[in-house]
């Protein structure tokens, strides 16, 4: 069983988390609980087809065969009850390229785009470089927990004339897992306003208690007509660095446009390393991911705890999936600037502004557990020791 306590040290091999403080004007002493990669290795069976690639020592070009699909394929089916096709498949370097891809390919300039703040960043960065009209439709926060506005969803859609919406789901940063029929109103909505969704389903494989994640596409047969559904093997696996991203797209009209924008980005072949990763990572890593989804339910309830019994006021959002952590600090009474000059400057961490998510995501800081339980409880500590006297 791999051993989740073990800590691996990070700083010295090039790692954006650990290595870049300084190039950020952040202090160097910092303790980073900020970008979304885990501090684990790999599953073994990935790490060991990846000595075996570089023993090789011939790096050319390469793709895909067949053996890469059908694991990725029996994946999807036995954990989500969902089926991809192979003609539907087109392989990206990443789910933000993707994005950016998707928004260009298949929306004009100007045409408006859809999201739902606070939401990962990329996605308003993908509207506005790209010369498309942002339109935002905030979720609501109430009692702790985030909901659509599906009354605000669909006048926005229609008032708009939206034509893409980016979709998160489980949603980064606030935690939620959208039920059944949150998605089918939200798709409904678009299918009948012809607005396609890009479904960013990169956190799919991590979803705690009760909660399930559903396939957008598998949810109603039409939605095939509008989805553009985007997985990849980098947050389940921790794969960043070896970008690779599966887009699945059924209607074939939009896939060709989709594979004719990835054509003028000058992308043909990806890594051999990512390739292998990915078909080793779905092939092999099952067991790996279920012992690390049990270590990381630990994780959240270790954190619920603390947080209860020692910082109150300081409200973790329902965490129903990923392993990001949206923390509401605004019970505190300090104000958002002076909470994060606190974090940086007094407890020595490095987190995600909650402004990087848009003005929604005022008052809030991410935070990522996918680490040692020690060092989520030295992070939480350092909290405690900061705010715990207010």
């Amino acid at each position: 069983m791999p051993n989740f306590d073990a800590i691996v040290p990070r700083r010295g091999t090039y790692s954006l988390k650990y290595d870049f403080a300084k190039e950020r004007g952040l202090p160097d002493d910092l303790l980073p609980m900020w970008v979304a990669d885990m501090d684990f290795p790999a599953p073994p069976e990935v790490t060991e087809a990846l000595k075996k690639v570089a023993d090789h020592g011939i790096f050319g070009y390469s793709e895909a065969k067949e053996d890469y699909f059908k694991p990725l394929q029996d994946w999807f089916r036995e954990r989500f009850a969902f089926e991809p096709q192979r003609s539907w498949l087109k392989k990206t370097p990443g789910v933000v390229f993707a994005i950016n891809a998707a928004v260009r390919g298949l929306t004009r300039e100007k045409d408006a785009v859809l999201i739902q703040s606070p939401v990962y960043y990329p996605f308003g960065a993908a509207i506005r470089a790209n010369g498309r009209t942002l339109v935002d439709s905030p979720l609501v926060y109430k009692d702790g927990k985030y909901s659509v506005d599906l009354d605000d969803f669909a006048f926005k859609i229609k008032t708009h004339n939206v034509k893409m919406f980016l979709l998160c789901s489980p949603h980064n940063p606030v935690g939620r897992v959208w039920t059944e029929e949150e998605l089918r109103a939200m798709g409904e909505i678009c299918r009948d306003q012809g607005c396609l969704v890009f479904s960013d389903e990169i956190h799919c494989d991590f979803v705690w208690g009760d909660a399930k994640h559903r396939v957008f596409n598998s949810l109603d047969p039409s939605f095939d007509e509008i989805a553009i559904l985007a997985t990849a093997p980098s947050k389940t696996f921790n794969l960043a660095g070896l970008p690779l991203s599966n887009v699945f797209i059924p209607n074939g009209q939009t896939r060709a446009a989709f594979n004719r924008e990835v054509e003028r980005t000058g992308v043909s072949q990806l890594s051999i390393m990512a390739l292998v990763a990915c078909r080793e990572a779905y092939l092999w890593g099952g067991p790996w991911l279920d012992a690390l989804r049990a270590y990381l339910e630990k994780n959240l309830a270790f954190a619920q705890d603390f947080l209860r019994a020692k910082l109150p006021r300081v409200r973790l959002a329902k965490t129903e999936g990923t392993y990001l952590l949206w923390l509401d600090f605004q019970n505190l009474g300090l104000g958002h600037e002076r909470v994060g000059e606190l974090i940086i400057n007094e407890a020595k961490l490095w987190l995600d502004d909650g402004l990087i998510f848009g003005e929604a995501g005022r008052g809030f800081q991410r935070i990522n557990m996918a680490c040692p339980q020690s060092v989520l409880a030295e992070a939480l500590g350092r909290l405690h020791k900061t705010f715990g006297a207010l």
